[in-house]
């Protein structure tokens, strides 16, 4: 697995927003800030829209606290699992990538070391 181009994967929610269409730029700057990606936006009735975008399960805690916040309360986020995106950040192996400050963590976290060991570890013992 070492020799391929190791890459960690994130859940994505598919979020969909039923806000005041005056209100709808509080929505775009909260998802902006959390690595959202809008899909669709369009009015279901004179002053009301439904925004459909894309976010990363990660950056989703406290999204519905921030989001009211930004909106006065009159946003209603609704999110739904949707699909697995290749994490953006880097080789998952190199600790100074974002992906591998991720795996630290993880390996922290579970007692293990904190290095992903290098190829020569696991060719030694063949």
């Amino acid at each position: 697995m070492l020799t391929a181009v190791p890459a960690l994967m994130e859940p994505i929610y598919m979020v969909e927003i039923r806000v005041p269409t005056a209100a709808q730029g509080g929505c775009f700057s909260v998802l902006n800030k959390r690595r959202g990606e809008m899909q669709e936006n369009f009015e279901i009735i004179v002053g009301q829209s439904v925004l459909k975008a894309y976010l990363p399960v990660n950056e989703s805690f406290g999204f519905t606290t921030e989001l009211r916040a930004a909106t006065g309360g009159q946003a209603f986020p609704q999110c739904c699992f949707d699909h697995w995106k290749v994490l953006p950040g880097g080789d998952p192996t190199q600790p100074e990538t974002k992906a591998g400050a991720i795996v630290a963590d993880i390996r922290k976290r579970k007692g293990l070391k904190e290095g992903v060991q290098a190829l020569d570890n696991y060719l030694d013992k063949l």
